[in-house]
């Protein structure tokens, strides 16, 4: 069975693709890029320290309207529309190239929904699958209590986030269409009966979705707040959401962390660089079970290690005593980098995995339908087999990296202003280094040769 396993994980696809689009980065410049994205991070820390003035982060309202329908109803749709998609991963296609299951889990959702969330706000929101079942239930068991959840504050969620993270990252076979029917519909089920037992109002820090969409929403300049009745439309500068957050608890200090290291690792994970060290050859890759071992447990000391790095920066910087009062705001200055480095390292599966997507569309169940009126080989990668194409990603990757990266800074000034002791050159010297660090780093991830 486990040779199966590892043949499937060896099949042709998508990854092609990403393999072409690094061998084209490599004849590109990126020591460069890579130098003055460091020199812009941190002469932008210099700016920031000598002006007496920070951008506003001010939210203004663009326009209102009446709620026409309620996220309890949207959430019922999310619901059946999850239910139709554990049904095609069951029935459908075992292939993940052409299953909608798993490209809508790890392509629509997960790539393509947080960049949406990055530019629109709070999407999933009004979407997810479980906040009118649970209200449903809730009323029909006349069960209002709590069971004191929600006193854990974001544990269950980073938990989850954990599960989830590792089941993509180092589990086997996480594409199969019919293994991750089972594992959407093991946790779905779960999370109703937790949330059930606590109330819908304990998802948004319980559930590791709700909670990661939350937090990347944060740094969107637009977004829409309901309040009586009425949904309000607000622009900002990107962050000015993250102003209006108040300080991370450790519970979600720990998830934060946890969603900056995961994505990292997640490339480290795939390098010559990173295969070297375990002894594999990268150009001959054997496949994710000679790695599952050494992977489970890397991952999680690359977590332990990111937020012992990220923590001590804070403490560096700080007088004696002002760490715990401290570290909460601080925190989210790492929102705007968690954001950025997902969108800037699954750009290539969204380009490529999205087409897909589409496709899977157009023939849901595998029979030779064409309800989009696609033809059959659709699908297409050239752009990444092109200097040109292959450029314009890089160069996009590389903006949402950067971008990320100079939002953190700033946002990180403007939060210190609210901390005694913590305006001085001393102060944001360790957390501005981490942050140049930081963008050398994800950009090298995006660089570097893969062999996995």
């Amino acid at each position: 069975m486990r040779g199966l396993t590892v043949l499937f994980l060896l099949l042709p696809g998508a990854a092609n693709a990403h393999a072409g689009e690094r061998m084209v980065i490599l004849t590109l410049p990126t020591g460069w890029y890579l130098l003055g994205a460091g020199i812009a991070v941190a002469a932008t820390a210099i700016v920031a320290l000598m002006a007496r003035r920070l951008p506003a982060f001010a939210a203004h309202r663009l326009f209102d309207r009446p709620v026409l329908v309620t996220r309890h109803a949207t959430s019922w749709l999310g619901a059946a529309l999850l239910a139709g998609l554990v049904t095609v991963g069951i029935r459908g296609t075992r292939d993940p190239l052409e299953n909608l299951l798993p490209l809508t889990v790890w392509t629509v959702i997960w790539v393509g929904l947080t960049l949406a969330s990055v530019l629109f706000g709070h999407l999933w929101r009004d979407i997810e699958p479980w906040t009118g079942p649970v209200r449903a239930i809730r009323r029909l068991t006349g069960w209002q209590g709590s069971v004191g959840l929600s006193r854990l504050g974001h544990l269950p969620a980073t938990l989850g986030y954990l599960a989830f993270a590792w089941f993509e990252i180092v589990s086997l076979a996480p594409a199969d269409p019919f293994v991750l029917a089972r594992a959407v519909a093991v946790y779905y089920f779960l999370i109703l009966a937790l949330a059930v037992a606590e109330g819908e109002d304990w998802l948004p820090q319980g559930e590791f979705l709700t909670a990661y969409f939350g937090f990347v929403a944060t740094i969107a300049p637009f977004w829409a707040e309901e309040c009586d009745g009425r949904l309000r439309v607000m622009a900002g500068l990107p962050g000015a959401q993250v102003m209006a957050l108040p300080p991370l608890t450790p519970s979600a200090i720990a998830f934060v962390t946890l969603v900056l290291s995961s994505v990292s690792f997640d490339g480290l994970s795939e390098t010559f660089w990173w295969l070297a060290r375990l002894g594999i050859n990268p150009l001959e890759f054997p496949g994710r079970s000679a790695v599952y071992g050494v992977n489970s447990a890397a991952f999680v000391l690359f977590w332990a290690f990111s937020a012992a790095l990220i923590l001590g920066a804070i403490r560096a910087g700080l007088p004696q005593g002002r760490f715990a009062t401290a570290v909460g705001p601080l925190m989210l200055s790492f929102l705007p980098i968690a954001a950025g480095y997902h969108v800037a390292h699954y750009l290539v599966a969204l380009l490529t995995n999205g087409q897909y997507a589409i496709a899977a569309l157009n023939d849901p169940f595998g029979r030779g339908a064409a309800y989009l009126g696609l033809p059959e080989h659709w699908v297409s990668f050239g752009f990444l087999a092109e200097r040109r194409g292959v450029q314009a990603v890089w160069t996009v990757q590389f903006a949402v990296i950067l971008m990320a990266h100079l939002l953190a800074v700033l946002v990180s000034f403007k939060l210190s202003d609210r901390i005694d002791g913590a305006q001085s050159f001393r102060a944001h010297l360790p957390m501005t280094l981490l942050m140049v660090a930081y963008t050398v780093f994800g950009l090298w991830l995006l660089s570097a040769p893969t062999g996995a």
